[in-house]
């Protein structure tokens, strides 16, 4: 099974070529594209073209895109004309997944309710999602046409209210999940717990692991995610024939100099990387034990 790695393992700003080169040579074989996931940067014809071609060099293929929610082009905003650019936003990587190719998810932030939310910020997020779900049915004729998916992502302490109705009124096709592992996990989150009953619309992976503390985005087996778990709820899943995905950071590791920031030096790269790889090897053999185990039972 291939393992695909998000682009920002050290900064989501800036020219990604550093980071596609460093994955490539660890083994890598496909991305989950995360530069500018929380910006309002529309991607010219002239960057994706560029993109395109270090993809190639690196022998590299896309899987995912996470696509940015925005600052003020925001698709789940009220303000219509901020909704609107939001949407616009959306669209623009929607090209850029067609454009290189990519065989998985376009993942996106949405409006939730978490644990312990007051009664105001419930409110809100309801205000949110109905102006999400006004964005979605203008996305789903592209979504269509383009046979692509949107997996929306658990986000700290989620619920799965908000993402259980997107399930409810949208097609398998066009409407699936994101499960972010770490934020799964963080608190008191019963992320794998809400996910099993609704597994068969996984359509994308943030698999990363925390001490329950925060968002850390560590690499398997740093933390206390589940994995024996997680490896079944995959293998029983709707996410299947496709690279297990990994967003992982490199600033919460024993390899970041944090007075370096983003210059961190390639030999501690490299090192991350490789420790990483054997890491995320671990998981993609849980998986494919569970796996087997399944169609010997069958």
């Amino acid at each position: 099974m291939d393992i695909a790695l998000n682009t920002d393992i050290v900064t989501s700003g800036g020219s990604p070529e550093p980071w596609l080169r460093l994955i490539s040579e660890a083994g890598f074989t496909h991305l989950h594209w995360c530069h500018q996931w929380n910006t309002d940067v529309l991607y010219s014809r002239y960057e994706i073209a560029q993109y395109k071609k270090w993809l190639k060099q690196y022998g590299l293929q896309l899987l995912d895109i996470h696509g940015s929610a925005g600052m003020e082009k925001c698709w789940w905003a009220t303000e219509e004309y901020r909704r609107r650019s939001g949407v616009e936003l959306v669209v623009n990587r929607i090209e850029m997944f067609t454009e290189l190719g990519g065989s998985g998810a376009l993942m996106m932030h949405a409006p939730s309710i978490c644990a312990g939310m007051s009664q105001e910020a419930i409110e809100n997020a309801m205000r949110n999602h109905e102006a999400l779900r006004k964005s979605l049915d203008e996305l789903m004729p592209l979504l269509e046409k383009s046979q692509i998916c949107i997996a929306i992502e658990n986000t700290r302490n989620d619920t799965f209210e908000l993402i259980t109705d997107f399930l409810d009124q949208y097609p398998a096709e066009y409407c699936g999940i994101t499960y972010d592992s770490g934020h799964g996990n963080i608190d008191q989150a019963r992320g794998l717990e809400l996910l099993e009953p609704v597994k068969n619309r996984l359509q994308a992976l943030h698999l990363n692991d925390n001490d329950t503390s925060g968002d850390l985005h560590q690499p398997p087996f740093m933390g206390t995610v589940d994995w024996n778990t997680m490896a079944q709820i995959i293998a029983t899943s709707s996410y299947t024939n496709r690279p297990l995905s990994f967003e992982l950071s490199m600033r919460n590791t024993p390899f970041y100099n944090p007075e370096r920031t983003v210059k961190q030096p390639e030999e501690k790269v490299r090192e991350f990387l490789e420790d990483t790889y054997q890491r995320c090897q671990k998981v993609v053999q849980l998986v494919e034990k569970k796996r087997r185990q399944l169609e010997t039972n069958q």
